[in-house]
């Protein structure tokens, strides 16, 4: 019986030594990772920033005085500010709505949100053309009343609105159906009432995907290109984001002035990692203190 014992336990750990991947393979697989990071994603970011500082940082700095880039800069913060709230405030709806409750639709409304992964972002631009366009279904009556959505800024918010929103109820919707509703109950029972089980109990639990929900909607917002592209009309000093005045002045030879437009958004991107890894770290944290209490 004692050899049998010994036997039956110390099969697990031959069994886990059998399935560990040989030592080439693994340094193989590190390497090609390696490899397909820095030539993929590190060196054309490191050249971004050396065309951007090649002539100097007074040109670099020079670059942004310009009243077009001014502009692109204002709308696209502007464009970000707007929408990002309001996705905030969707994202935490939807996961409420799709988490706390049972109703008719509600696949529906889980397929919905999933929509901008699928389609592409020229075509939901498209699609609001057709709407708020002069010749679209509802152009003629906004018309009437002078409103102008298309090739405008409000037409820009509603297509980064359209491409981001589901980045805050995609990372809400999984943690929150994990956590459950026993505490949301309890609290109910001692007399909490519904605003106060939220923000005491349910927004604590849920803040850290909340963050990171809103880190990756802000990046998206601020690089966005195909919606806004349609949706613009590219209008210099008034409807051009960053992104696509970058695109104006690479295409009129402005080499140095795109890479320096270029490099702000690339800057911003990497303060949006190094949010997101820090995110990422307080949530672990929390994740094993919870864990270990």
């Amino acid at each position: 019986m004692p050899g049998t014992v010994s036997r039956l336990s110390s099969t697990p750990f031959q069994n886990r030594a059998g399935l560990r991947d040989p030592l080439w393979l693994r340094l193989l697989l590190i390497t090609l990772a390696l490899l397909f990071v820095t030539f993929v994603l590190g060196l054309p970011l490191i050249l971004v920033f050396r065309y951007a500082f090649r002539e100097g940082w007074g040109v670099w700095v020079a670059s942004f005085t310009d009243y077009d880039a001014l502009s692109a800069i204002r709308l696209t913060l502007l464009t970000t500010t707007v929408s990002v709230p309001l996705n905030v405030i969707f994202g935490l709806s939807a996961a409420w709505a799709i988490t706390k409750f049972q109703f008719r639709g509600k696949n529906l409304l889980i397929t919905l949100i999933d929509l901008p992964f699928a389609v592409s972002p020229v075509i939901a631009g498209l699609i609001f053309v057709l709407l708020f366009g002069n010749r679209g279904y509802l152009g003629p009556w906004l018309q009437e009343y002078g409103i102008r959505i298309i090739f405008n800024t409000p037409g820009i918010i509603l297509a980064t609105i359209f491409v981001t929103f589901p980045f805050v109820a995609r990372e809400l919707i999984p943690l929150m159906q994990t956590q459950g509703n026993e505490e949301e109950y309890a609290a109910l029972s001692l007399g909490a009432g519904g605003f106060q089980t939220f923000f005491r109990v349910t927004l604590p639990n849920i803040k850290w995907a909340l963050f990171y929900g809103v880190i990756l909607c802000n990046a998206r917002a601020m690089g966005e290109f195909g919606a806004v592209s349609v949706v613009s009309g590219h209008i210099r000093g008034r409807t051009n984001t960053m992104p696509l005045h970058i695109e104006v002045l690479y295409n009129d030879y402005q080499t140095t002035a795109s890479f320096a437009m270029a490099s702000l958004l690339a800057f911003l991107a990497v303060v949006t990692l190094i949010l997101k890894s820090l995110v990422e770290w307080h949530s672990s944290r929390n994740q094993i203190e919870n864990t270990e209490s």
